[in-house]
């Protein structure tokens, strides 16, 4: 990946010589490096209030309660896990924080529910099918409401930076269901003897 955006500011650099007018590199420089600081500030307001909101939700248990209606429909996708183990509990928080949008308040609820699928694996180096099922579901993630672009949507002055969240609710569901069929033809198609 260095190499490519390497190469496309070389070609840049290069073709703005070429065509005799250099000044246009260190223009775009310096409009990019404002763009970026004001476009950084911006978001920064905007995804601090956002994670105080995720902070409540957690803090007030929220996120449990949404976990509590998820446990059900998450349970028959990972049959490898005993019940009552704290693995589906911290799996179906990272799915509820995920749902709302609340990508930073999932990410501990991820790492754990991992060390928790880990330790059921018998620390192998090779994935379990409960580890690469809750890979493909986070991966893929059903989110409510992109938090994060409707951030940058306003921070780029949209009129109405709302009106991604049809076409990103849309969007995530068909991907997590493709990641749960493709999990499970492929658990199948591992069961399989050819």
């Amino acid at each position: 990946m260095k190499t490519i955006f390497f190469s496309l500011i070389m070609l840049g650099i290069v073709t703005a010589l070429v065509n005799g007018e250099p000044q246009l590199v260190m223009t775009a420089l310096v409009e990019s490096a404002n763009a970026a600081v004001t476009r950084s500030f911006t978001l920064l307001g905007i995804l601090s209030a956002w994670l105080g909101l995720a902070k409540i939700a957690e803090k007030s248990g929220f996120l449990k309660s949404c976990s509590k209606i998820l446990h059900p429909l998450l349970r028959p996708l990972f049959p490898s896990i005993p019940r009552g183990h704290p693995a589906l509990d911290y799996i179906t928080m990272n799915v509820s924080a995920n749902l709302f949008g609340f990508g930073s308040a999932a990410t501990p609820f991820g790492l754990k529910a991992m060390k928790e699928l880990q330790e059921l694996n018998g620390h192998s180096k090779d994935a379990s099918e409960a580890m690469c099922t809750f890979l493909a579901i986070n991966t893929s993630s059903v989110t409510l409401i992109p938090t994060t672009m409707v951030a940058m949507r306003a921070s780029l002055g949209s009129a109405r930076p709302e009106t991604i969240v049809i076409s990103s609710l849309f969007a995530t569901s068909l991907s997590t269901l493709c990641a749960i069929l493709l999990d499970l033809y492929m658990r199948r198609r591992k069961k399989k003897p050819w």
